[in-house]
């Protein structure tokens, strides 16, 4: 165990009531793990990790502490709160090297799982250690979903995801890759080949347009797309990055790291207001990282980005809307730019089929428990909420295998 891992576990307080897991999206039992770490049961810990939250390696790495856990020690008092992350790295790391699984799958209990992203992996685990036969359905050709192709390498190493596949396979899960469900195969040619039922998280994969001139020119691109192989993009040496969130400090990181000179982020609200983790824009800084804040895009052009200056004005119910100051318009030369401001589900399923409710921005509904408006098929995870988190798509998706398990024993009495 490294110096760190250990100086870490060794601060922690064992406080009486942990507000830590009570920040905790899968309240993760934060206490116990720390304890037994202590006293050296490395292996019990870890099992209380996964058991809890499959994905735990992972969120250790790329879970915003800050806001959950970490946001929430005691510590915080006298400002160094116990590094939690690091210490659930460190154990599922060594857990899931030891791990394995002998599962009796019934070729009557078959689920399809659309999409292999945070929820969908979380939900193929959880029901194959059920005894559930389990086919992943995933449109790229490696299983990860926004996990492999939306978080850069410096913060989720692709072998990670790797060791999940692997996983899987041994749990007797099947895997179909370079598959996208809509245009060829439908749900309801899931339900004829004996699916008893269908969960969909495909995530969020459409980038939100800014509507404004010049957003088709071929300097242009959109963050989603362009995390997906960075390397592949002629991005220059002066780079734009037009939003606020985690995907575009994730962009404007990943283009320092091909070859990119000057990463510029703007973002049409203070820096107070970006939805983006306050750590990753401190590590956005430290990896040189540019900001400009109050900036609202006008026009794109060959070689330039218009914007003009905005400030917040707050209305009579305490809500703030954003204003342009007429005459501040400016240009910021740049070779490329990259857009991030959010992105919606594709609908090539719902167009596939019948009787899925969406909302007003194309999200499925689902009711508390995970059911959409169709018998058989649920959902979570961004398709439903819109980008989220990983931690918190690992919590629907823990509902929603409970919803899954119970609909098929009643229904099938299997």
């Amino acid at each position: 165990m490294s110096n760190y891992i250990r100086e870490e576990n060794n601060r922690c307080l064992q406080c009486k009531k942990p507000l830590c897991e009570l920040g905790c999206p899968v309240n993760t039992e934060i206490k116990k793990v720390i304890a037994l770490l202590k006293e050296n049961k490395i292996n019990e810990a870890g099992k209380i990790l996964f058991d809890n939250n499959p994905l735990s390696v992972i969120t250790g790495l790329v879970c915003p502490h800050d806001e959950f856990c970490e946001g929430h020690c005691v510590l915080n008092n006298k400002g160094n709160p116990i590094q939690f992350g690091a210490i659930e790295h460190y154990v599922s790391d060594y857990y899931l090297n030891n791990l394995s699984f002998e599962t009796e799958i019934n070729p009557d209990k078959k689920v399809a799982i659309i999409g292999s992203g945070p929820a969908g992996l979380t939900l193929a685990i959880i029901l194959a250690k059920k005894g559930y036969d389990i086919t992943i359905f995933e449109a790229h050709e490696k299983i990860g979903g926004v996990l492999r192709y939306g978080i850069p390498d410096f913060r989720l190493p692709k072998t990670i995801l790797d060791r999940y596949h692997d996983l899987l396979i041994s749990m007797g899960v099947k895997i179909r890759p370079n598959t996208l469900i809509g245009p060829v195969i439908s749900l309801d040619n899931l339900f004829r080949d004996g699916y008893k039922s269908v969960f969909v998280a495909t995530g969020t994969w459409k980038p939100r347009k800014l509507d404004i001139k010049g957003e088709s020119l071929g300097n242009v691109y959109y963050a989603i797309d362009y995390l997906r192989s960075p390397e592949t993009h002629n991005i220059g040496e002066k780079v734009c990055i037009i939003g606020g969130g985690n995907v575009a400090l994730d962009s404007a990181r990943s283009a320092l790291r091909s070859g990119a000179k000057e990463v510029t982020v703007f973002y049409r609200r203070s820096e107070e207001e970006m939805p983006s983790s306050k750590h990753e824009i401190e590590y956005a800084r430290f990896d040189g990282v540019k900001f400009e804040f109050n900036k609202s895009p006008k026009e794109i052009r060959d070689n330039c980005v218009y914007f003009i200056d905005t400030k917040n004005i707050e209305k009579e119910d305490g809500s703030k809307k954003i204003e342009m100051i007429n005459g501040t318009e400016s240009c910021y030369e740049a070779d490329s730019t990259i857009i991030s401001i959010s992105q919606g589900p594709k609908s090539n399923i719902v167009d596939s089929t019948k009787g899925i409710k969406l909302n007003k921005l194309g999200l499925v509904l689902i009711d508390s428990s995970g059911k959409t408006s169709r018998e058989g098929v649920f959902a979570s995870g961004d398709v439903v909420t819109g980008a989220k988190t990983v931690v918190e798509a690992v919590s629907a998706a823990k509902v929603v295998a409970e919803t899954i398990d119970n609909y098929i024993k009643e229904k099938y009495r299997i």
